[in-house]
């Protein structure tokens, strides 16, 4: 680990005051790695949740007011609002200030952001990969990046010393730093995030196509395998959108190869080639226990959920 003074930013605006922005905030303000923490959102009652909460000093009224005088500036909003974010706040911004941002697509941000920082504003990338299904204000905890990844992934406005530093702020909050290319993290993402999102949306909008399967009985006898579909598909639509719009090229090609296997297990089924799929189904689960072994995700029964004790019968 990297080790800065305490605090490592004197003034940190968070852009978006959703899930990332709100759990970096408690992350900070439980590790003392910020001095302040001011917050901006686009809606007056995300502005108003915010402040009530109070995982923010400063909750202001406009962008521009949010970035005067910080020396770190968090874009946490979807990939396809960060333009327009970034030219309103780009006069306003400090000398010697860094923005960076939590998009899950790093090259359309980089082309889309970058020209609008002017001079002596370093720009470093980051992507943490964590989440939940959860979003807004509300939703955010200090314990969410802990033992998780944040991929860096600097360009030529990323300075060494505005690197370094939010590198020790990432790890400050518990998470695990990486730095990518950023035509290799979109590849990456589309293989281990966006693609999976989509095909669990897909299978979502199947069983509300099926006719002769009730919406009812679907949310009725939901297994494990459908349930979790939904809790990946229940994500927040606008962030996917932008996701898929931003990353087309990379998702298309994982896409692509995803519909080569299924096209190949629906021929081992129909010819009921048994040794196929349980080669198939081998070589997946040792890639779920890879996971398991890296410590991002548990083996406890049912993932650990906790379950409400059902009532007993009247």
């Amino acid at each position: 680990m990297t080790s800065l003074p305490k605090p490592i930013y004197a003034r940190v605006t968070l852009i978006g005051l959703g899930l990332i922005a709100s759990s970096m905030a408690h992350a900070m303000r439980a590790n003392g790695l910020a001095g302040e923490i001011v917050g901006y959102a686009k809606t007056p009652t995300t502005r108003a949740t915010a402040q009530k909460l109070g995982f923010c000093d400063r909750v202001c009224d406009t962008a521009a007011e949010a970035v005067a005088g910080a020396d770190l500036i968090v874009l946490a909003v979807p990939v396809g609002a960060m333009a327009e974010i970034a030219a309103g706040i780009a006069p306003h911004l400090a000398q010697g200030a860094t923005v960076t941002d939590v998009g899950s697509v790093k090259q359309a941000v980089i082309a889309a952001v970058g020209p609008l920082l002017g001079p002596g504003v370093a720009f470093v990338p980051a992507h943490p990969l964590a989440g939940t299904e959860h979003s807004g204000p509300t939703s955010g905890f200090a314990t969410l990046f802990q033992n998780r990844w944040c991929l860096l992934t600097p360009t030529e406005q990323s300075t060494p010393e505005a690197t370094l530093r939010l590198r020790s702020l990432w790890e400050g909050m518990g998470a695990k730093v990486q730095e990518m290319d950023p035509a290799h993290h979109d590849l990456v993402l589309a293989v281990v995030s966006h693609t999976p999102h989509l095909i669990a949306y897909t299978m979502v909008g199947v069983a509300d196509h099926l006719e002769q399967v009730s919406n009812s009985e679907v949310i009725q006898y939901s297994a494990s395998g459908f349930r979790d579909f939904t809790r990946i598909a229940a994500s927040d639509p606008t962030m996917w959108r932008d996701v898929f719009l931003t990353n087309k090229d990379a998702t298309l090609e994982v896409l692509g190869r995803f519909t080569e296997e299924l096209f190949a297990l629906q021929r081992a089924i129909r010819m009921g080639d048994g040794d196929q799929l349980h080669a198939y189904f081998t070589r997946t689960r040792e890639i779920r226990r890879g996971i398991i072994d890296a410590g991002q995700d548990t083996s406890v029964p049912d993932f650990g959920r906790v379950h409400a004790p059902v009532a007993p019968k009247a």
